[in-house]
């Protein structure tokens, strides 16, 4: 059997038996990159000689290691800085980022738990994007179905994980970028409560938005990954000063009692749900009956606006935040200004893609004097009704089910060239951002035809990820979605 296919806890075991060493899993999982990544296009760099080394390092401190990540190897998308490793944020602007010099918050707490970072992973240009089209660099595909995307931002830490090039690894989700490429990929993504994880050293794109959060196979693996990397950091404004449970005695608990909320808009034919995946998020239903959960149908009437707004603020957020990149300080600079102002144009014209270029016009023309309140100040209205609206919801529910996305993952050149379609496709995710609460994804059926995964979307309360984690354990163990793997060449299982 493959390494790919043991829990953390089952590693931890044999790296104390000494059944296996942390060199031979890093090396494992730099072996997989090599086998499968050609086809996945999952990595933009890698750090295997420094990884490697650590491993030998850590391969001494085995007996002293008391933690579940010890010696697992990661991938961090690149919108994270690593000191001394390449961040380009899947964009030319910062082709040349070489040496960052500090780690971002997470990077530094998941370097003292001793996992091996083993490379940078892919990602739409800035986070805008869902499908992984976007990058500058090359477009990472679907580990079930490589005609198919892998979905975005963090399509390329979904598709490692799936492709069992990594453990584990960190994404993003502004929008849904962690829960979306999570769903098209089969694997568990958390977006945690905002808040709860440090942004520090994160690239921003939208500061209200943005979280960052674990992609696992299972979700114990993902309680055990949020442990390390969840609480106030001091260097984030925007971090909360709140209690951090022990995420993993959440999967000891049942679910039954449990009070489920589904919203009649999150299965409906206009927000363009397709059959496959109402079908999928009933079954799932059913299975939480059985386990005694009991569920009732709910609105959240203002879900409907939930894209338009978002698009306003993020994008009028991405405007201020991406005004520091003008080829001064760090990334490139245009080699034919004939001045100062000549070089800010270019050098963000040569830089940046058309969809980073399309937000950036946008946010800026919605913070434009006139229009302001016409567009900024409203989408601010419509959010605090979005984020109302789950706060009466979750008054008498416990948790909010439904589908991550409204169909399966679509095909690589299928919608790139229609931006208001590729918004549209998170409809389903937005609403969580722009309300702060956590939702997570896991893997709950396969479309019949393609064979492509489909997500079941967990949402709760402001920092309650613990019950999040105990309703996906609770299926996760009744089902066995988890347990299928896409068929790539390289590692056998």
């Amino acid at each position: 059997m493959s390494v790919f296919e043991y829990t953390l806890k089952e590693l931890q075991a044999k790296l104390h038996n000494k059944e296996l060493t942390v060199t031979e899993l890093v090396q494992a999982s730099f072996d997989q990159i090599e086998a499968v990544d050609d086809q996945i296009k999952a990595f933009l760099t890698l750090n295997k000689e420094a990884a490697l080394k650590q491993a030998q390092q850590l391969d001494e401190q085995v007996d002293q290691a008391n933690h579940p990540l010890f010696g697992i190897p990661i991938g961090i998308k690149d919108n994270m800085v690593t000191k001394g490793i390449r961040t380009t944020c899947g964009s030319q602007f910062l082709s040349n980022f070489n040496d960052p010099l500090y780690d971002a918050t997470v990077v530094d707490k998941l370097n003292k738990e001793n996992t091996v970072m083993v490379g940078k992973l892919n990602m739409d240009e800035f986070a805008m994007g869902s499908s992984n089209e976007n990058s500058s660099y090359y477009t990472t595909r679907n580990p079930w179905n490589t005609d198919y995307v892998p979905g975005g931002s963090s399509g390329g830490s979904a598709a490692a994980v799936a492709a069992r090039e990594v453990f584990f690894s960190l994404g993003s989700d502004t929008g849904g970028s962690i829960r979306q490429p999570a769903a098209f990929c089969g694997v568990v993504g958390l977006k945690p409560t905002y808040g709860l994880v440090s942004r520090f050293g994160l690239v921003a794109f939208a500061s209200s938005l943005d979280q960052i959060g674990p992609i696992t196979r299972t979700v114990e693996d993902n309680a055990h990954l949020l442990q390390a990397i969840a609480g106030h950091d001091p260097m984030d404004s925007t971090s909360a000063n709140v209690e951090i449970p022990t995420y993993s005695d959440a999967l000891k608990q049942d679910v039954k009692g449990l009070k489920i909320a589904v919203p009649k808009e999150y299965l409906s034919d206009q927000e363009g749900v397709n059959g496959e995946v109402r079908e999928a998020v009933l079954a799932a239903l059913k299975v939480y009956e059985e386990l005694g959960a009991t569920w009732e149908e709910v609105s959240l009437p203002h879900s409907k606006y939930a894209v338009a707004a978002y698009y306003l603020l993020a994008s009028s957020e991405a405007s201020a935040n991406l005004a520091r990149f003008d080829g001064v300080r760090y990334g490139v600079r245009t080699e034919n200004a004939d001045n100062m102002i000549d070089m800010f144009k270019k050098s963000r014209s040569e830089g940046f893609g058309d969809e980073v270029k399309r937000r950036i016009m946008l946010g800026t023309f919605a913070l434009s004097s006139g229009y302001y309140d016409a567009y900024y100040k409203k989408a601010q209205k419509v959010r605090t009704l979005i984020k109302n609206d789950f706060d009466k919801v979750f008054e008498d529910f416990d948790v909010i089910i439904g589908p991550t996305t409204p169909t399966p993952a679509f095909k690589v050149g299928e919608k790139v060239d229609d931006p208001l379609t590729m918004y549209a496709n998170d409809i389903l995710t937005i609403p969580v951002n722009l309300a702060g609460v956590p939702g997570m994804s896991i893997p709950c059926g396969f479309s019949k035809d393609a064979g492509l995964p489909i997500g079941l979307q967990i949402i709760g309360k402001h920092f309650d990820e613990s019950t999040l984690y105990r309703v996906a354990y609770a299926f996760e163990q009744a089902t066995d979605y988890h347990k299928q793997r896409p068929h790539l060449g390289g590692v056998k299982s």
